[in-house]
């Protein structure tokens, strides 16, 4: 997509071109949120074929929100490549589902899909109830679905989109791991996807910080409620990754430099994220709870 209005930059669509600086994106925007990662241009790259897993995983369960696509997706991918068996909860972008049920099961992985409404606490247990009754087992809980809606003041905020931005991006959280709580045991772990927002805020996203200043608190509360039943809690905070809830998200405009702000000069891509959940879920972070890694590209954070 060419355009004169927007300023013109590299951007790579393989691990392998990860050298080139500065990286952007052409000018785009989608309608629906969380978005859609099969529709994108270029498509976030969520794995990466020189990462091999060596059996960190191997016969352990996971759930996922959002893991039909985005940093889900790539955790999801990586996960099996560690030998785990993944659930992923999706709201409506079965194409994206598919495409990574698929990418699973060319792993030699097992993958269940399913499309459902987080914003319950229902739904949340339906999908525990669907994983255990699957797989038999729960080890791993990935929480990390959440939307996001740009508002130039707090006065545009409207008593729906407050609503909407809180139950998916901290209710859910909650749910899910009152669901998923009885079927853990000493040596799981939950992993909570924070973002940057939580720790420099952005004018522009108020509701959305909140709610990641929340996961961030719950992480380390949940962390101290539950180490004396050896069940570790952390989180990831993304700084900008090119994902679907991207283009979903903002005007055009700004998709064309996004990521561009950071001291690596580029938006990060979902598979280099990966690792940080595979280290979070194995037994290699044994001695961590209640932590947050930060993967933002060199944006300093003072927590």
């Amino acid at each position: 997509m060419k355009d004169a209005q927007y300023p013109v930059y590299p951007y790579y669509t393989s691990v392998t071109e990860c050298e080139e600086k500065p990286i952007a994106f052409p000018p785009q925007h989608q309608q629906q949120q969380p978005g859609l990662e099969y529709v994108m241009n270029p498509r976030p790259i969520y794995d990466n074929p020189a990462y091999t897993g060596s059996g960190k995983l191997k016969g352990l369960t996971a759930v996922i929100s959002g893991g039909d696509s985005g940093i889900g997706r790539a955790v999801a991918v990586a996960f099996a490549k560690e030998g785990a068996n993944v659930v992923i909860a999706y709201l409506y972008e079965r194409p994206d589902a598919e495409e990574t049920r698929a990418a699973i099961e060319r792993l030699g992985g097992r993958c269940l899909p399913i499309c459902i409404d987080l914003r319950t606490k229902a739904a949340c247990a339906t999908v525990i109830s669907a994983a255990i009754q699957t797989f038999g087992r729960l080890d791993i809980l990935v929480n990390n679905l959440a939307v996001q809606y740009p508002q130039e003041q707090l006065t545009d905020i409207t008593e729906e989109q407050l609503e909407q931005t809180f139950r998916t991006n901290i209710y859910s959280y909650i749910f899910m791991t009152q669901a998923a709580l009885p079927h853990l045991k000493a040596g799981s772990s939950i992993i909570n996807t924070s973002s940057i927002t939580a720790y420099r805020g952005e004018k522009n996203l108020i509701d959305y910080s909140a709610t990641k200043g929340a996961i961030t608190s719950f992480t380390r509360s949940l962390a101290l409620s539950l180490v004396d039943q050896g069940i570790r809690v952390n989180a990831v905070a993304p700084g900008p990754i090119w994902t679907p809830l991207i283009p979903a998200s903002f005007r055009a405009e700004r998709v064309a430099v996004f990521g561009t702000d950071t001291p690596m000069r580029r938006a990060g891509q979902p598979f280099e994220l990966a690792p940080s959940y595979v280290y979070l879920a194995s037994d290699d972070s044994r001695y961590v709870t209640g932590e947050t890694l930060h993967v933002n590209g060199g944006d300093y954070i003072s927590s």
